[in-house]
């Protein structure tokens, strides 16, 4: 087995340092990590070193004695010191650092330009390892590294960490690798995460807003049902007026008090509805038709299905272009979507080119694809299918600007007939009540003017 030279920090803030022999890198890194150690640095030793030194100390079996024979020379210099309380916090936060969605795009920005630099897999990790700032994602890096190193895909590691890699990204990464074109791949994984967090900003910055404007309205409904409308019941009441609250304050002042009274039944009805709706889409026929409403909602289903169908042909063109057969690239492309209704399509496209029928024909019969789309396939396969591909995703692009263009001037205004109509009704349940109490009408006919 390999020797390898390690530096790795301890949960006290030691430093340790240690040779050892392990069946792979990336298997060292996940038993440091198991004996609470931070791995700073890990050297393969080269074969001659390693069996020259093999004699002079016995390979360490576990990580127990890998603690009690650990090389003490740095630990005597510096670390046999208390630590401060400030240093505690540092090696603490350093350990723990999250992951944001910018550290994500600078390291997929600068392997992108590392690989189009010809940097292999190897030398670009490893310069990625050395400017990476994030431990967290730094101690990513060194477990994808060891793949490599190691002969695998780098795919197949950042599948481990799906909290940190989106579906989406790492099949892209996996579409690059196995077509040969991983510098394309990370260009379109760049693009992504761009896309997605110009959508979910412009989203965010419409939603926000008038959410918490609605918030607010039902807050001041709820308080003002339950508070301002009792105490107006009970001055009408007493100075024994012919007044009357509107129907409608009245209704909803005693809907909030029954459900106040009997919570509980409102509560399981709610559960109930959620349990149900959850299980069902956990099954296979609920997730599917879960998933078809995705295509098919308003306002975002159009644009939903236009984001996977153009990162659909995008993986296919990258396929086409590496000399892969429209069958093969279909079976590597789909790798990109999750939807189960796409999924399904593509599927019956593989099925249909098996048995000597078109494969655009699914996507045809599926009525979710516009008619420009279709016939730019249909016309790429009697020409050339690269070349009229990629104006399809060009097209497509321009597609969904004006599709995001579209939502961001028709969701502000669904915004605000939703705000709207519940500030009507705040007028009509509490306002309308306090006015009449401010105008003091009420008074007369108490006294019976």
């Amino acid at each position: 087995m390999p020797t390898y030279v390690y530096r790795a920090v301890t949960k006290t803030g030691l430093i340790v340092r240690n040779r050892v022999e392990a069946s792979s890198k990336q298997s060292l890194i996940k038993a440091l990590k198991t004996s609470d150690l931070l791995p700073i640095n890990i050297t393969q030793m080269s074969y001659k070193t390693a069996k020259q030194k093999k004699k002079q100390k016995k390979n360490v079996a576990n990580m127990e004695e890998i603690m009690k024979n650990v090389n003490t020379t740095q630990i005597n210099r510096t670390a046999q010191r208390q630590m401060t309380t400030f240093e505690k916090i540092n090696v603490y936060l350093a350990s723990t650092q999250k992951i944001t969605s910018r550290d994500l795009v600078i390291f997929t920005q600068n392997f992108y330009l590392l690989k189009k630099a010809d940097f292999n897999n190897v030398h670009a990790l490893k310069t990625l390892i050395e400017g990476t700032e994030n431990m967290s994602l730094r101690g990513i890096i060194e477990d994808i590294l060891a793949g490599v190193e190691a002969g695998e895909n780098m795919y197949t590691t950042m599948e481990y960490y799906s909290d940190v890699f989106p579906y989406i990204y790492v099949n892209m990464i996996k579409v690059g690798e196995l077509s040969g074109s991983l510098t394309n791949s990370l260009q379109q994984a760049i693009e992504y995460l761009d896309d997605t967090a110009k959508l979910s900003k412009k989203i965010k910055g419409i939603l926000i807003p008038n959410i918490a404007q609605f918030l607010l309205l039902f807050v001041l409904l709820v308080v003002g049902s339950l508070v301002a409308i009792p105490t107006i019941q009970d001055i009408f009441a007493e100075l024994g007026t012919s007044e009357e609250l509107p129907a409608v304050t009245i209704w909803f002042s005693e809907f909030l008090k029954g459900c106040m009274n009997m919570w509980y039944i409102p509560l399981a009805i709610i559960a109930a509805i959620v349990g149900a709706i959850v299980a069902y889409v956990h099954t296979p026929k609920g997730k599917y038709n879960f998933h078809y409403f995705k295509y098919k909602m308003p306002v975002f289903g159009k644009l939903i299905f236009s984001l996977d169908f153009s990162r659909f042909m995008k993986a296919m063109l990258l396929n086409l272009r590496n000399g892969m057969r429209i069958q093969e690239s279909l079976e590597v492309s789909k790798n990109v979507v999750k939807n189960y209704v796409m999924l399904s399509i593509i599927e019956t496209s593989i099925n249909n080119i098996l048995v000597g029928s078109s494969w655009i024909e699914p996507f045809e019969k599926s009525g979710l694809c516009s008619y420009m789309s279709l016939e730019m396939l249909k016309v790429g396969m009697q020409t050339d299918l690269p070349e009229m591909m990629d104006k399809l995703v060009e097209y497509m692009e321009i597609d969904i600007d004006n599709t995001l263009q579209k939502i961001t001037k028709t969701l502000p205004q669904i915004m605000y007939v939703i705000v709207g109509s519940v500030l009507i009704f705040v007028v009509l349940v509490v306002l309308v009540p306090c006015i009449q109490v401010y105008m003091g009408n009420f008074l007369f006919s108490a006294y019976g003017v």
